[in-house]
């Protein structure tokens, strides 16, 4: 499910993944994946399908900003973060 939208991105989760704690970012015919570290934590590019480097940096912001409802979520589909 979308936990999360950035513009015109989509910040996924999806039902049937598997840990470590991440996201996919899917827009623009484009998808990164983020590892999400902890709440204290940092976000890390994992995967990059066609981002611009500006646009991964802009992406790590708001993911970071949005990175506790980001957990939050995670552990509702999940059980764990």
């Amino acid at each position: 499910p979308r936990v999360l939208r950035l513009g015109g991105l989509r910040v996924v989760i999806y039902l049937n993944d598997h840990a470590p704690t991440h996201v996919h970012v899917i827009g623009q015919g484009n998808e990164a994946i983020f590892e999400l570290n902890g709440p204290n934590g940092t976000v890390t590019l994992r995967e990059n399908y066609g981002f611009s480097r500006r646009e991964i940096a802009a992406i790590e912001r708001a993911l970071l900003r949005n990175l506790a409802a980001l957990l939050t979520a995670w552990e509702r589909i999940h059980g764990t973060a």
